[in-house]
């Protein structure tokens, strides 16, 4: 070999294959689609899961994250209390068996608060446990049983009036108060709810309102109530529903996992 093809070969720039330029624009939308809140785990299970011809390991989002500069805007872990108190009239029925055969057999309501403009705006949410799927929502400026409620009544029409459900939330009087018992009693609902200050006993509902806060919503807030309804929406039905993996669910989606199920029912069903 000549000397100065050597020194050529040397000296070239080390450029990335065809490849390597797919996966990085594919890492960088999907850390786009998920707000800036996706790690290397998330994208690679997203990527995986749309590319039926990628395989991408976490370690190597892991790396083609480095390379573009990406990083996760979520929040470290952090602790919380615990107490043993239990509620005097409604009992624990749920007990912690978040795992649950099918759709529509526990649903779980819970209440947060969001930074709008000016003032603290309340959202509440009703998820079911088999998916992890929201299924109700509503905001308001007031966290109240009318709040609750509406997001009840959402989920329950949006799931065609299912019968049998059982309803677990912690002891806020939003869940307390008489006009929410009134309609869960109108809906044939069973109550269930947390012990006192045990926010482990509604273990799904903070993991998502965290997945929310930390992915989702702007650390400064949105700049009026209609906006965050608007954004937040998006975010349940778009993002979380339909493109984020839920590790619960094998790393499928909570709509996907939710078709798999009724799929497979179907397939039985006409078997037998």
């Amino acid at each position: 070999m000549h000397r100065s093809s050597y020194k050529y070969w040397l000296l070239r720039e080390d450029l990335p294959s065809a490849e390597q330029l797919v996966l990085q624009e594919k890492v960088r939308e999907a850390h786009e689609l998920s707000g800036g809140s996706a790690g290397a785990r998330t994208i690679s299970d997203i990527i995986t899961q749309d590319e039926t011809d990628i395989t991408l390991s976490r370690y190597r989002a892991s790396k083609l994250m480095k390379s573009l500069g990406l990083v996760s805007c979520q929040l470290p872990q952090h602790a919380y209390k615990k107490a043993a108190k239990e509620h005097i009239a409604i009992p624990n029925l749920l007990a912690r068996q978040f795992d649950v055969a099918a759709p529509n057999q526990v649903w779980c309501g819970d209440v947060t608060y969001v930074w709008t403009g000016s003032r603290w705006s309340y959202l509440a949410v009703v998820i079911d446990l088999f998916a992890r799927k929201p299924i109700g929502w509503a905001m308001s400026n007031s966290p109240d049983s009318e709040l609750t409620v509406k997001a009840l009544t959402m989920a329950y029409e949006l799931r065609g009036c299912p019968k049998g459900v059982m309803f677990h939330s912690d002891q806020g009087s939003h869940y307390t108060s008489r006009k929410f018992r009134q309609r869960l009693w109108r809906y044939k609902i069973k109550q269930s709810m947390s012990r006192r200050g045990n926010c482990w006993d509604n273990a799904p509902m903070e993991r998502f309102f965290r997945s929310l806060k930390t992915e989702w919503v702007p650390t400064i807030g949105y700049r009026s109530l209609n906006e965050a309804k608007i954004e937040i929406t998006r975010y349940i039905i778009g993002y979380y529903s339909q493109v984020r993996p839920h590790r619960h669910n094998g790393g499928l989606t909570p709509n996907k996992s939710e078709e798999n199920f009724w799929l497979n029912y179907k397939t039985v069903a006409n078997l037998t």
